[in-house]
């Protein structure tokens, strides 16, 4: 079976494990599916974060087993890698296996041909209400990786299928904002004011009249004054602006910057390579791709990245970013795009905002000089990429250095919004659910003047859709803090 990511480090998978039956086809993308052991902590609804679809609906059939137990079933009559062909008595175990499981949750899945197993409708029903959250690869105990297979079940459907218009829409923002700004700008202005027009895309595209889409800033981030060297007494640091923050909400980047500059720091903003074929375009992840399974379009995206920061690889320059899920996205799935053994360099050299941070006071002595605070305990809501890749901890950290500053983190799982999970009409009702659970109603327990901090573009969005109240980012929060600048 051909893949559109590169699964290679699941070639030894399998290897002298109590697996439940590899597939008969897919290679080693059938083994990053059969690394589920069946512990069914995705049907838990404790602490953590894992699953937020069963959490809404109690059916086992959202589960992560469950879209496992489906994919086995997609990929166990195709006509992929010989290597990977079980033996009879294996074949028996999985049949039976999944013959139990869809019986009891009331899945109908048909035997198909694996070219066309992708497209079938009882797949996507098993992996509709997926927000691809990262939460089974932190908290289940294999390690499954549901974020990365459904990417690549959405190329492989999109290769059967074509791929929608509202699909090419939400993946393709970070083109449309690079360069197309003013028209992608009226066009929102227009559908969020004009309810006839929110009704027309709500009918014609699939997007939920109910939601307000979030609109890019007046201005794009831009930064272009150098810093003098005396105020660089810690060295330099490159800042990655993220599609979100450059177009949506350059003022965080603005904090960032600030912050670190205070911090001593010269910071050099992230550009293209001199050969990039776009150089006025800024950066971008390729999360907004990958999430839509337009994997070619991410590693893409993901080449520019890497030709952008070669030079620095060596120099190994710490480059920290700001949106969660795109620095993350960097930090973890460019592993999955085959671009050569350099990924894993320049993943040791990336930082969350308040990782960099915390990494430096921790080894570098770095002090920020803030000044104390009188404002009435504030609700932290870590993005769930935060969580899987343990940044919380970093957040934590961070917060208690602004002298009598009182926060509490708000135990959630996913916020809902999901990137565009939410702004779909089909998953409005189920994006509230999430939000629902825990998330809002901490906020609205919270006292009206009270801070509220998320550093996920879609949670703050979520936040105040469903309450009306604005959250900040981090990087604003210390930046306020910092002594002599007004509140």
């Amino acid at each position: 079976m051909k893949t559109f990511l590169d699964w290679s480090a699941y070639d030894t998978y399998g290897i002298g494990d109590a697996y439940s039956g590899i597939p008969a086809t897919g290679g080693n993308y059938a083994k990053a599916v059969a690394v589920c052991m069946h512990s069914r902590d995705c049907q838990k609804t404790a602490k953590g974060v894992m699953c937020p679809s069963y959490r809404i609906t109690g059916d086992r059939k959202h589960s992560t087993e469950a879209r496992v137990a489906a994919f086995k079933a997609a990929l166990n009559d195709g006509d992929g890698d010989a290597s990977a062909v079980r033996t009879e008595p294996e074949r028996r175990r999985s049949f039976l296996f999944e013959r139990v499981f869809f019986t009891r949750t009331g899945i109908s899945f048909a035997r198909k041909h694996s070219k066309s197993a992708f497209a079938d409708p009882r797949l996507d029903e098993a992996m509709d209400l997926c927000v691809s959250c990262k939460a089974c690869k932190k908290e289940c105990p294999s390690a499954v990786d549901m974020t990365l297979i459904k990417t690549e079940y959405l190329a492989q459907r999109h290769e059967v299928k074509g791929v929608p218009l509202r699909t090419r829409l939400f993946g393709g923002v970070p083109e449309w904002a690079g360069r197309h700004r003013p028209l992608l700008r009226l066009a929102i202005r227009l559908r969020n004011r004009l309810w006839p027009i929110a009704r027309l895309a709500e009918k014609t595209l699939g997007i939920s009249a109910r939601r307000v889409i979030p609109e890019p800033a007046p201005q794009a981030f831009s930064h272009n004054a150098p810093m003098s060297e005396a105020a660089a007494a810690r060295g330099e640091v490159i800042l990655f602006v993220d599609t979100f923050c450059h177009h949506f909400d350059p003022h965080i980047a603005e904090a960032a910057l600030e912050v670190l500059e205070r911090a001593g720091y010269r910071v050099r903003i992230a550009r293209p390579a001199p050969t990039d074929a776009e150089p006025d375009r800024p950066l971008c992840c390729g999360r907004t791709y990958l999430t839509t399974g337009m994997v070619e379009k991410a590693r893409g995206e993901a080449k520019r990245v890497l030709e952008a920061f070669r030079g620095e690889i060596a120099a190994k320059t710490p480059i920290v970013g700001l949106e969660p899920s795109c620095l993350l996205s960097l930090r973890d799935e460019l592993y999955s795009l085959g671009l050569g053994p350099e990924i894993g360099d320049l993943g040791k050299q990336l930082y969350l905002f308040e990782e960099f941070l915390s990494r430096e006071h921790q080894n570098n002595g770095l002090r920020l000089d803030l000044k104390p605070s009188n404002l009435p305990k504030a609700l932290v809501h870590g993005h769930c990429h935060q969580k899987a890749f343990g940044a919380m901890k970093a957040t934590r950290k961070v917060l208690s250095w602004i002298p009598g500053f009182a926060y509490e983190v708000v135990e959630t799982s996913c916020c809902g919004m999901a990137g565009s999970f939410g702004l779909e009409a089909e998953h409005f009702e189920a994006s509230m659910q999430m939000a629902e659970l825990a998330l809002l109603p901490a906020v609205r327990a919270a006292a009206e003047d009270a801070p509220l901090i998320a550093n996920g573009f879609s949670c703050r969005h979520q936040i105040e859709h469903g309450s009306g109240r604005k959250a900040r980012h981090i990087a604003l929060v210390l930046r306020d803090a910092l002594a002599g600048v007004a509140p």
